[in-house]
């Protein structure tokens, strides 16, 4: 990877007005030709010649100390922050963007060597990126050529490792790693969820790209840290196509005219739909295979042929239609995209589990915010009209809080019976969220039940209501649960279910 100088990096943010100012009584002539040989945001993990960024909302002034004692030889920084006004430093317009900047220089601009495929939605975010990941690996193993690097909310593989994420989108010096280690791995193309904060955090700035979808939009995310409203959420949203050459359009969406208006701003715009037959890629003919297998039959441009899907949930056939798109934009050939749509899967996202009766159906969902809930209500009643639903939720602490509404009401109207449980309270107390979940739920005359652990309740749920649908939802295969700061280790909800299942299976055989 190639180095920069100090000057290079100084050039770099001139470029974009980015600087405020560089302090005139400091001297940077005998600066401006070092070599940097580290770009870091944390204080704890600088080293000599290091350019540090003081960032982030719990910055301290004692992290720029700890920095210049580690060996930090310039720090950027905004006004309110410089601290050490007598060490060379850099005074910057925005943080963020500055961040960002200098992130892709010390990679080298690594998203300029690869297919940048951006995913951005309320809801389908994850299972779309598995999808287009399915079928862009079918495609390169045919063809001999490594298989897709991702970065979603349920790991990042970029060829040199995969680790479970904790959040959709990391800041970006983490997000051009990534990308850095794919483009060294020889990998062509890069599926990358792209969250409303990530675009407005400008987590992503500077990065184009090649392909951007916008699958949906509901109201979520809003809350003191979040979003201050809906317009805001959506606004931050759109500025995808800002950055976007192709833009894949989902017609189905709600406010899908000032989506497709705002989608104008890339070079290209190809629609997808399952009821809107002028769509450029439309879904129709969908039908339901057994327990896990949905058949439907796809229109467009290039081809019109049959597709399957082997994970349960009508309403995928909506992600489908985007991965469907975002390869007609790849000129990847349909026998790839039937293959790889036909064996994808997303890690704990519509997991189904059946009892050996056929009493109890499971299904493990990462369902979390209003759209999901009314979708995986909308599928299941059509899916299994002869079963009872019962569903296993909680809330996040400190933050999207509408959800504790939106969710307690869908639930109150839809579930005969809701477990509400601990789903990552961090700062909150379980009891108290389920408390105020449960107050709309009782609204719509609905049944709950409060279990603060989440394996008892999921456990109880299962043992409690033969002839049903479980749904377990909001953690999918999470192996972590936030409580205060800390993320402790916890089973998945998949290991949960199938355990309770088990347990069922030896009562009833």
């Amino acid at each position: 990877m190639k180095l920069y100088l100090l000057k290079d990096y100084i050039s770099a943010l001139q470029k974009e007005d980015l600087i405020d100012c560089i302090p005139s009584e400091i001297d940077f002539s005998i600066l401006e030709n070092t070599q940097v040989e580290k770009l870091s945001h944390n204080s704890k993990d600088t080293v000599p010649n290091t350019l540090y960024v003081c960032k982030g909302l719990n910055y301290k002034p004692e992290y720029l100390e700890e920095a210049i004692k580690n060996g930090a030889i310039c720090y950027v920084a905004e006004k309110e922050n410089v601290t050490k006004p007598n060490f060379p430093h850099i005074v910057v317009k925005d943080i963020r963007k500055a961040l960002a900047c200098l992130s892709c220089m010390y990679y080298d601009y690594p998203a300029e060597k690869i297919n940048m495929i951006g995913i951005t939605g309320t809801k389908g975010k994850s299972t779309t990126a598995y999808y287009i990941k399915s079928i862009l690996d079918n495609y390169m193993k045919e063809n001999g050529m490594p298989d897709t690097a991702i970065l979603s909310s349920i790991d990042a593989y970029d060829g040199k490792s995969c680790k479970e994420s904790l959040i959709t989108s990391p800041e970006s010096i983490e997000i051009q790693e990534h990308i850095r280690n794919s483009v060294d791995c020889n990998m062509k193309n890069f599926v990358m969820e792209v969250s409303s904060q990530a675009l407005m955090l400008n987590r992503v700035h500077d990065i184009y790209y090649k392909v951007g979808v916008f699958l949906n939009i509901s109201e979520d995310h809003i809350s003191a840290i979040e979003h201050p409203n809906f317009e805001n959420y959506f606004e931050c949203k759109l500025k995808i196509f800002n950055q976007t050459e192709t833009a894949c359009i989902n017609l189905d969406s709600d406010y899908s005219n000032i989506i497709l208006e705002n989608s104008k701003k890339a070079k290209r715009v190809i629609t997808f739909s399952a009821k809107d037959k002028n769509a450029d890629v439309y879904g129709y003919n969908i039908k339901k295979q057994g327990h896990n297998a949905i058949s439907f039959r796809v229109r467009t441009p290039k081809f019109e042929q049959d597709m399957l899907l082997t994970m349960p949930g009508l309403f995928n056939v909506e992600n489908a239609l985007a991965a469907i798109s975002i390869a007609i934009s790849l000129d990847i050939p349909y026998s790839n995209i039937y293959e790889g749509l036909k064996v994808a899967r997303a890690s704990g996202r519509m997991e189904s589990h059946v009892s050996k009766d056929g009493s109890i159906i499971v299904i493990v969902d990462y369902a979390h915010n209003k759209l999901s809930f009314q979708k995986l209500y909308e599928s299941t009643k059509q899916e299994y009209p002869d079963k009872k639903i019962v569903t296993v939720f909680g809330c996040p602490g400190g933050k999207a809080q509408l959800r504790r509404r939106d969710l307690g009401t869908l639930a109150g109207i839809n579930s005969n019976i809701s477990y509400l449980t601990a789903e990552d309270p961090g700062p909150e107390d379980t009891v108290e969220i389920c408390k105020e979940i449960a107050g709309y739920i009782s609204k719509e005359n609905g049944n709950y039940k409060i279990i603060e652990n989440r394996g008892e309740a999921i456990k109880n749920a299962i043992l409690e209501n033969p002839n049903s649908v479980i749904l377990i939802t909001g953690k999918g295969n999470e192996t972590r649960q936030k409580y205060g700061k800390q993320y402790l280790p916890c089973l998945t909800d998949t290991e949960y279910a199938t355990e309770a299942l088990e347990e069922y299976d030896k009562k009833i055989s």
